[in-house]
C-alpha cells in the first residue's frame, strides 16, 4: 500500500512519537508502567482527586488500560475510588499515592514547566493556540470521517 503524506505530517508524526517516547522513558526510569504514570499525572494535574472519565479523556488511554492501572494502583494502596455521582467516580490519591506522585509525576511536570518558563510568553501562547487549533480541527474533521465510515457500513452490502 502506497500512502502519500506531506513532509509536514511526517515531521509532525515523528515529533509526536519522539515526545511519547520521552514520556515512556521517564516512566521506565522512575520504575513505573506508562499507564500508572498516566493516571498519577492526570490526577496531579487536577489536584489530589480527578473524575475517572477525565483520566480516559486527558491521558489518551483506553478505558480498559485505565481500569487495569487503577486496579493495580488501588491494590498497592496508592489510590482509592470515591463515588461522586450516581454513575461517576473520582480517583483520589492516598498519602502513599501523594508520596509516589511527588517522586514521579510531579518532577516530570516540573520539567515541562521549566521548558515553558524558558520560552517567551508570546512563544508559549502561540504554541498553545496552534495546538488548540489543531485539536479542534482534528476533532471536527475526524467526526466527519467516522460519520462516513458509519454510513458506508450501514449501507446494504457494506
Amino acid at each position: 500500500m502506497e500512502v502519500h503524506i506531506s513532509k509536514e505530517l511526517k515531521r509532525f508524526n515523528h515529533l509526536m512519537g519522539e515526545i511519547d517516547g520521552l514520556y515512556h522513558d521517564a516512566a521506565v526510569a522512575l520504575g513505573m508502567p506508562d499507564s500508572a504514570m498516566g493516571v498519577l499525572y492526570t490526577v496531579c494535574v487536577k489536584g489530589e482527586r480527578c473524575p475517572l472519565r477525565d483520566i480516559c479523556r486527558q491521558s489518551g488511554m483506553s478505558k480498559q488500560t485505565v481500569n487495569s492501572a487503577l486496579r493495580k494502583l488501588e491494590g498497592e494502596g496508592m489510590i482509592y475510588l470515591e463515588p461522586s455521582g450516581p454513575r461517576s467516580k473520582d480517583v483520589c490519591l492516598t498519602p502513599a499515592g501523594r508520596e509516589l506522585a511527588g517522586r514521579t509525576a510531579v518532577p516530570l511536570m516540573e520539567v515541562e514547566d521549566e521548558i515553558f518558563s524558558a520560552w517567551g510568553a508570546e512563544e508559549v501562547e502561540r504554541y498553545l493556540r496552534l495546538t488548540q487549533r489543531y485539536l479542534e480541527d482534528f476533532r471536527q474533521k475526524s467526526k466527519r470521517f467516522y460519520a462516513k465510515k458509519e454510513r458506508s457500513s450501514a449501507a446494504p452490502g457494506g
